[in-house]
């Protein structure tokens, strides 16, 4: 199973350099089955194109527009390889037989029924899948995946079909120690465990999505993202007890010595904070209820130790920037309810973490990250952990500073520059 995103088939001459490399894996006899996303920034225009002609777009419609970039990349890829002499055919999600709920914009993969792309495997062609897309099970419209959809498409159908193994293609050689548009001296992780990976990707690495990588371990399917610009090894997303098998006994070494595998940034973020909450039970709830309520996934909580004299307290919650207004929206409907004296908001933060299973039996992480931060001269204004993440929420633009940072005190840094972004997307 192979998967290709945007940035590797941007224009003609990427379609055919992808071709060439899916017919070249079908020369060494492989059986070759390809997700393929839209070309370049398609989606992107479509949904401004959307948004030109209606202020809200049916959601049903969106999706029906937003399935055609697929549709032409799996086109022209198709094309492209039976220009070199073998057979390629066509499908879209529902042909593949991606079944979905029935949320558009953000479907769920319910099952897969791949058996069209069984039967052109079985007539020795090559199956290009358009990803981000299915069908739903019970209204049989057209859906989309959301973000990250192709990878999922791509995991879902090499579960399905048994495949080896799902190899992801993007502008990058691999998962990198940092992101090499902050961080320089990033180095490529050789291997790296479904957790490690899903915390990377919650955190805000762009390389790999959260439901694809969920998908994966679910399943045990080994992941390798890698460059379609390159013929370089990239990185292996495994089981974490095949982490420790790399072959290079001198990377072998390293992995065992790493505490840290990276360190992850996001500035999609917002700061909510409720002040003047009464401090009495069932004003937390009522307050996440009314964000529940709204559909919003919440991130990072604080809650403030409530002064005797008043018995308020003040509750700060991170979010994405996108709904960040219907948060708002949605408390100060419940304001008078609950009791809480104003609202506050803030687009202007970011967040940074470290992530590595290695941190679970080494003392004095926490101390080293926040120490790092310090001389770099970076405020923190929430602080996030789990056994294999230390996460902060700091000023916007202090996020590089704070990326650097942290990468110089891990020394996850290479003598050398490996990171290299071919297309410019990283996707």
């Amino acid at each position: 199973m192979q998967k290709y995103g945007g940035s590797s088939v941007a224009d003609a001459a990427g379609v055919k350099r992808v071709a060439q490399r899916i017919v070249n894996t079908k020369k060494a006899g492989h059986q070759v089955v390809v997700v393929v996303s839209a070309m370049g920034d398609t989606t992107d225009e479509l949904i401004d194109l959307a948004n030109e002609v209606s202020p809200l777009p049916p959601a049903r419609e969106l999706d029906m527009l937003l399935t055609a970039g697929e549709r032409i990349s799996m086109a022209v890829l198709a094309m492209a390889i039976q220009n070199l002499g073998h057979e390629a055919r066509s499908f879209t999600g529902s042909q593949a037989g991606v079944i979905t709920d029935a949320e558009h914009g953000k479907a769920k993969i319910i099952d897969v029924t791949p058996g069209r792309i069984e039967a052109a495997i079985g007539e020795d062609a090559i199956a290009i899948v358009a990803g981000f897309q299915g069908v739903s099970q019970t209204t049989k419209d057209i859906t989309t995946l959301g973000r990250g959809g192709s990878d999922t498409t791509a995991v879902a159908l090499a579960v399905a079909l048994k495949a080896d193994v799902c190899e992801i293609y993007s502008d990058v050689d691999g998962i990198f120690t940092a992101d090499p548009r902050i961080e320089p001296r990033a180095r490529k992780v050789p291997r790296i465990s479904y957790e490690e990976t899903l915390e990377m990707a919650a955190q805000g690495a762009k390389i790999l999505h959260l439901r694809c990588v969920e998908y994966a371990r679910r399943y045990d399917m080994p992941i390798h993202v890698r460059s379609s610009f390159s013929e370089k090894e990239g990185t292996w997303v495994v089981k974490a007890a095949d982490v420790a098998g790399v072959v290079s006994e001198e990377k072998e070494a390293h992995m065992e010595a790493a505490i840290i595998t990276g360190v992850a940034h996001d500035r999609s973020q917002a700061k909510i904070t409720v002040v003047g909450v009464p401090d009495k039970p069932g004003e937390a709830a009522a307050i996440f209820r009314a964000v529940a309520d709204a559909q919003i996934n919440i991130d990072m909580i604080v809650q403030n130790i409530s002064e005797a004299k008043t018995g308020l307290t003040d509750i700060s919650f991170t979010l994405p920037q996108g709904e960040g207004q219907t948060a708002m929206t949605a408390l100060d409907r419940v304001r008078e309810r609950i009791g809480f004296e104003s609202l506050q908001y803030d687009d202007s933060v970011g967040k940074v973490s470290i992530v590595g299973a290695g941190m679970s039996s080494a003392p004095g992480i926490s101390a080293r990250f926040f120490e790092a931060l310090s001389e770099a001269g970076v405020n923190i204004e929430m602080i996030s952990t789990s056994e294999i993440r230390v996460s902060v929420v700091v000023a916007e633009a202090q996020i590089e500073a704070a990326v650097n940072a942290a990468h110089a005190a891990f020394e996850l840094g290479s003598d050398e520059i490996e990171a290299v972004v071919y297309g410019g997307t990283g996707r």
